[in-house]
């Protein structure tokens, strides 16, 4: 049994504890229940989830970044299915060699069709855009999403090439 099944019991007690307190300052009164100080942070590490789940297998996967260096050496190699969730403006500046372009506001996890081996990467202008992308692709598939850090920017800035119209 996991460490937090013990600590339950423990939790409901000093809730209950806290609850039924008064305070003597106030002759008794209590406006509302204060809980112990550092309960929160106590509990704030277990796997009970609001429905008495498990919150880890409940949990979005986690988003990666990849550096400009790292990416590159992906697309190098094919591993790459790379898109481009920048705004139509955005992208007729100029995009990553090879990129698909999916606006973040028509970004459909479901519509990227069935994997064909290669990882999906999604990059932005900053990777603000390309986090929220990945998010919901993490949430749609349960793995890990990957994008690039920094955006289109910081690929610029590491020297790595772009297509300009």
């Amino acid at each position: 049994m996991k460490a937090s099944c013990h600590l339950l019991p423990l939790a409901a007690a000093l809730l209950a504890l806290a609850a039924c307190g008064g305070d003597s300052h106030s002759g008794g009164q209590r406006d509302a229940p204060v809980s112990p100080i550092g309960f929160e942070l106590a509990f704030a590490g277990t796997a009970a989830g609001p429905e008495g789940g498990d919150a880890a297998s409940e949990a979005p996967a986690p988003l990666i970044a990849l550096t400009p260096d790292e990416l590159a050496r992906k697309l190098a190699a094919g591993e790459v299915r790379l898109i481009d969730v920048r705004t139509d403006e955005e992208v007729a500046e100029g995009m990553i060699p090879g990129a698909e372009h999916i606006p973040l506001d028509r970004f459909d996890p479901a519509m990227l069709g069935p994997a064909d081996g290669r990882e999906v990467v999604l990059y932005c202008r900053s990777g603000r855009r390309s986090a929220i992308a990945g998010a919901k692709l993490a949430e749609a598939t349960g793995k890990p999403a990957e994008h690039l850090a920094g955006g289109i920017l910081a690929w610029e800035a590491a020297g790595q090439p772009i297509d300009k119209p």
